[in-house]
């Protein structure tokens, strides 16, 4: 009997979505079955007032595996969705047959850049400009589609080419009840160290094929800053493909690219296991 094709599970970034996997899902699924879901606090789900976490998050997508996937896949993840791809392979091994990250931030490598002495002071300032009372007005002035466009010239090397405006992704979730204190639980968890695991054990533990995908334009992970080859040192079997155009948002800007390599390297890595 033909072994049934694996299943792709989709992991969005920071202020992403379902959505945002609108060029990936029906390409991907020609050839396996592919869920997505909203993580905690993004797109449709509810914007709890709970401490946000990459191991939530990890809780969450493993709690979706039991209930939905039921069998080992690949999870690809995009930017904070390759952290919690990672932590979930470190904590539900049994959940992952391979993995895919599309960037891999690392805060531990912001952290290390700051001397010692300073990061106290720095933890201190930064916990200052996470109060609400900051925040939330900047949330409101900015989550304007307008004004959110304008972020999108980071995200993207050129959104023009994306044929469906990105900003009607992020826009619709940003006036959600509840969204303005999302952003700053997030803004203030992310600078904590416990907000997500340590990179590097989750990467050195890594028993299953694993896949970095980079475009070395993306301006808010660059990869010279981010070193992705660093990631390849801490575990050599992670295979390393990097783009010279495509900006943060590699998966929506050239979905073309992304697909086939995400289907050429399931098929290398994963089926033939």
């Amino acid at each position: 009997m033909e072994a049934s094709p694996t299943p792709v599970v989709l992991l969005h970034g920071f202020g992403g979505s379902i959505d945002h996997w609108r060029y990936n899902v029906g390409p991907l699924s020609d050839r396996h079955p592919v869920y997505a879901l909203d993580l905690l606090g993004f797109g449709a789900t509810e914007k709890a007032p709970t401490r946000y976490s990459v191991d939530l998050w990890a809780d969450q997508a493993y709690e979706f595996w039991q209930q939905t996937v039921a069998r080992p896949a690949v999870w690809v993840g995009h930017s904070i969705g390759s952290l919690v791809g990672a932590t979930l392979a470190r904590r539900y091994p049994e959940a992952i047959r391979g993995l895919v990250f599309l960037t891999l931030p690392d805060p531990a490598l912001r952290r290390d850049l700051l001397p010692p002495p300073l990061r106290p002071v720095v933890r201190a300032i930064e916990r200052l400009f996470s109060s609400p009372l900051l925040l939330k007005p900047i949330f409101y002035w900015i989550r304007h589609p307008e004004r959110l466009r304008s972020w999108m010239q980071l995200a993207y090397a050129d959104s023009g080419s994306v044929p469906e405006d990105p900003v009607e992704v992020f826009a619709p979730p940003a006036f959600d009840r509840g969204a303005a204190g999302v952003f700053c639980r997030l803004a203030r968890a992310s600078s904590d160290v416990e907000f997500c695991p340590d990179v590097a054990a989750s990467l050195r533990q890594l028993e299953v094929p694993a896949l970095l995908v980079w475009a070395r334009d993306d301006r808010m992970v660059p990869p010279k800053l981010a070193r992705p080859q660093q990631f390849q040192q801490v575990n050599p079997t992670l295979e390393l493909l990097e783009f010279d155009r495509g900006g943060h948002c590699l998966h929506d800007e050239r979905p073309d690219l992304v697909n086939e390599a995400i289907l050429d390297w399931i098929q290398r890595r994963v089926d033939v296991r």
